[in-house]
């Protein structure tokens, strides 16, 4: 039996993100992109691709993670509309996408993934929504 690989973030989620911190489950991300609030929620489980490959004991904490970081960011944004998706076709590494949406936005109702090119937050606006999302959250 050889042992198993330690668990590490996808070079391109760590590319295309902003740390927030870690839960007892899953390191939160804030996506780089200041069209959309978006947070990325990576399970620390080395191998997972797929929401079933984790334990049951695992999903039930992502579920009850997804939800408490939903609501943070609904609270946070006064967004209209919560996408929650794992999708992985292009990260194959376990992800769950939570994207606040607003009526106005640009791609309304249109799907954000891969629709137009991120545009980065200014270090100001970035810093705030960490700020309001570590307020309301105990990070490990």
């Amino acid at each position: 039996m050889s042992p198993e690989q330690p668990w590490s973030l996808h070079p391109q989620l760590a590319r295309d993100t902003i740390e927030i911190g870690d839960l007892p489950l899953v390191r939160v991300l804030l996506m780089n992109d200041a069209g959309y609030p978006w947070l990325i929620l990576v399970p620390r489980r080395a191998g997972a691709t797929e929401i079933i490959d984790l334990d049951e004991t695992d999903q039930e904490i992502l579920m009850r993670e997804i939800a408490l970081l939903a609501r943070v960011l609904k609270d946070v944004t006064a967004c209209d509309k919560l996408n929650v998706a794992a999708i992985g076709n292009v990260v194959p590494q376990l992800h769950v996408h939570v994207v606040a949406r607003r009526r106005d936005d640009a791609l309304w109702p249109r799907p954000v993934w891969g629709a137009a090119p991120a545009r980065p937050y200014a270090p100001d606006d970035r810093d705030r929504l960490v700020d309001a999302i570590r307020s309301e959250v105990a990070f490990g």
